[in-house]
């Protein structure tokens, strides 16, 4: 359940940029953040995540007509959670500061920062960038959802998405003692916030995971 506290903090991202032919758009390739976020984060668990998340949004970019930027939505999803892993209790308030040593631009890390949108953190302070822009809107939606998601595909023989049916998906969700870190709140918001049925959210993410599936597993495999 995501809490609402009594301190809110807006962070000072600039105005929402999204498209990477955009002039304004401090521009860092693929590899630099994958770099990047390697730089504060070691746990495979944390890197799978990022690349999870990143292939989601790639997906998404290309299904929702975004096909051009599909990689700046990626770059997007892999930095998202750039700050979890050393400052748990200042997600998305230390991600700006690391972003910007690392070269990004405003555009980014608003987007990077607004998937924290309404959350509560462990310091207390309640994430105020609002999502704009449909690219940041789906990161809120799907972030939580690949990690039930995978956690549900982890509970079958196969243990994979590639064979798992909406059917499964939705009773896991409805299950709260299931994977119960995956905030359905969140989930549910984010559908709405999209303009989407819960069922369009889950099945689309569902495809986007088993689509990038090997690609994820042959990317951790390169980094062990």
């Amino acid at each position: 359940m995501v809490k609402t506290g009594d301190r809110k903090l807006t962070i000072d991202t600039g105005e929402p940029v999204v498209t990477k032919e955009d002039e304004s758009m401090d521009y860092i390739s693929r590899d630099q953040a994958f770099d990047l976020l390697k730089k504060y984060n070691k746990d495979p668990f944390h890197i799978q995540h990022a690349l999870t998340v990143e292939a989601v949004m790639k997906w998404y970019a290309n299904e929702q007509g975004y096909g051009e930027d599909a990689e700046y939505w990626g770059i997007v999803g892999l930095l998202h959670d750039i700050d979890f892993e050393l400052y748990p209790d200042e997600h998305c308030l230390k991600a700006p500061e690391l972003l910007r040593e690392g070269g990004v631009g405003e555009d980014i890390i608003h987007a990077v920062c607004s998937h924290g949108y309404g959350i509560t953190v462990g310091n207390g302070t309640t994430i105020d960038v609002e999502p704009v822009h449909e690219m940041e809107k789906i990161l809120f939606a799907a972030d939580e959802l690949t990690g039930l998601i995978w956690s549900a595909s982890l509970m079958r023989p196969s243990k994979s998405t590639k064979d798992m049916e909406l059917k499964s998906l939705k009773k896991k969700y409805k299950a709260n003692g299931f994977a119960a870190g995956c905030s359905r709140e969140v989930i549910a918001r984010g559908a709405e916030q999209l303009g989407w049925e819960l069922d369009e959210l889950l099945e689309k993410t569902l495809r986007a995971m088993a689509a990038s599936e090997d690609s994820i597993h042959a990317q951790m495999a390169a980094e062990s």
